[in-house]
């Protein structure tokens, strides 16, 4: 069953499920996600109303699936390094997500790039993870 949770939870992050929103700078529709911009543009929609409301919740889904998918790959203890590290207590959900739209406009060279790997690259860069510390001495055995 735990092969399968993560698997699982992959297969909803990389789903092209579908989410409306529109983009302020291409007053486009946005109905798969994608791209970083396609993500940034339904957390960060620029209109009202109820696809408003569900590109929200694409948005926070899409980042609760990603931590949740992370922590599991990262338990305490793990021997793998985590990409990011969020404090406890960290931002909410709707702060994250205005926080990737924001970073996702202050960085567009990413605008392409697909939607996790920006997520990734927003997490890395505002919770980075404390330097590791260095793996304890054995004393040497007297020769």
């Amino acid at each position: 069953m735990k092969k399968f949770l993560p698997a699982g939870a992959l297969a909803l992050l990389m789903g092209s499920g579908a989410a409306i929103a529109q983009q302020p700078a291409q007053q486009q529709i946005v109905t798969h996600v994608r791209t970083v911009n396609d993500l940034a543009a339904v957390c960060d929609p620029a209109w009202g109303g109820v696809p408003r409301l569900e590109a929200i919740a694409y948005c926070q889904g899409f980042l609760t699936s990603t931590g949740q998918y992370h922590a599991l790959m990262n338990p305490p203890g793990s021997p793998v390094r985590p990409l990011f590290c969020v404090p406890n207590p960290g931002p909410t959900i709707a702060q994250s997500g205005v926080g990737f739209a924001r970073w996702a406009r202050e960085n567009p060279s990413y605008a392409n790039e697909p939607a996790l790997d920006g997520m990734l690259r927003w997490a890395q860069s505002n919770f980075p993870c404390p330097p590791a510390s260095p793996a304890p001495r054995t004393p040497r055995a007297a020769r």
